[in-house]
């Protein structure tokens, strides 16, 4: 059964494509920083909201794109689960679809997995006013391009998520964060080490003056005492202060903030400034005023990307610009969802 809510999007959205009118999808708005500034007719979803289908048994819960983080959270946790992939809110506004669209996965993501890997089916609406499903609530669904995971990370220019399936998993019966002296390069080694040894390691990070380890599961006390470091009590505070960008490295200044995704074993890039480092020493926080060319050339030159997170020219290549077979393709799929390219236009490249 089609409700109300949705009928009124698919409406507006038929209607703006037999109008070729531009669209800005807003939900709780808490992310309104991140992509590319864009202009269009506010298209509201944060009224469709709920949780439709939750499966303790099966590890899998269904919602509207406009629930709550904080529903969805305090719904899991009254059976001891979770969202594994510990997605920040920024604000207690957050959705579920506006997360998913974002794409955005915490401390966790390089040892439990990254939020496309949760996502089991979505429906949504593409840009000629279609009510489509990909996906559903099991893992062995997909025949051929798994359609449903393509819409993470697509801030919304392929389609308005209407509901989403997502994965869940127990939260652990035990977590501890245990803190190292460390410098950059060392730190970076430490974290590498660490996350190929046989110990339940779920975060890591260098906060440029120290390096935080967590480890979570059951029985872990024997794997705590083979690191060489000091239980940090509080731990649980600051992997929500770094995932919610709440440490003094986030909100002292006003410096753009670059996020670079950068191969591990990278020590320091030739860029000055200390960043904060994550995931294994594969996610690097910067804050820099230098141009956006020599940012991105440096973090290029040893195979990785720069995405220009927050504040800086939000109207410029906020993202690394795609190589033209990838650019192509992007064109390709953008016409199939979003023929009149009037969903979030422009939001990831000016390009598209």
């Amino acid at each position: 059964m089609t409700s109300d809510i949705t009928l009124t999007l698919q409406e507006t959205i038929q209607h703006a494509a037999a109008t070729r009118t531009s669209l800005k999808i807003v939900g709780g708005n808490t992310k309104a920083f991140y992509g590319r500034l864009i202009q269009g007719q506010i298209l509201n979803v944060a009224d469709h909201r709920g949780v439709i289908n939750y499966e303790p048994s099966e590890l899998v819960i269904t919602a509207r794109a406009g629930t709550p983080l904080q529903d969805i959270s305090e719904t899991l946790a009254t059976h001891g689960q979770c969202l594994p992939f510990e997605p920040p809110y920024f604000g207690t506004a957050a959705t579920l679809g506006g997360t998913i669209a974002c794409g955005f996965s915490g401390p966790s993501r390089p040892y439990l997995g990254a939020a496309r890997d949760f996502v089991l089916g979505v429906k949504c609406i593409n840009g000629k006013g279609e009510i489509l499903r990909f996906g559903g609530q099991v893992m062995k669904n997909v025949a051929g391009y798994d359609i449903s995971r393509l819409m993470v990370g697509a801030l919304g220019t392929l389609g308005v998520l209407l509901e989403i399936s997502c994965k869940v998993l127990p939260r652990p019966a035990e977590e501890t964060t245990l803190v190292l002296p460390a410098t950059l390069t060392p730190a970076i080694q430490q974290m590498m080490y660490w996350g190929n040894q046989t110990v339940p390691l779920t975060a890591s990070c260098y906060d440029g003056d120290k390096l935080l380890l967590r480890l979570s599961g059951t029985s872990i006390q024997s794997a705590v005492q083979k690191i060489p470091g000091d239980v940090w009590p509080a731990g649980d505070s600051f992997w929500e202060e770094l995932r919610e960008h709440r440490l003094p490295f986030f909100t002292r200044g006003s410096l753009p903030l670059w996020r670079l995704s950068v191969p591990p074993m990278i020590p320091r890039l030739k860029l000055p400034g200390n960043p904060i480092v994550e995931w294994g020493g594969a996610l690097r926080w910067l804050r820099s005023e230098l141009p956006a060319d020599t940012i991105r050339t440096a973090v290029t030159e040893v195979g990785g990307h720069a995405t220009l997170f927050r504040g800086g020219n939000r109207r410029g290549d906020v993202f690394q610009p795609l190589p033209a077979p990838l650019l192509k393709l992007h064109r390709r799929l953008k016409e199939q969802f979003d023929p009149h390219g009037i969903l979030n236009p422009q939001k990831l490249t000016d390009q598209i």
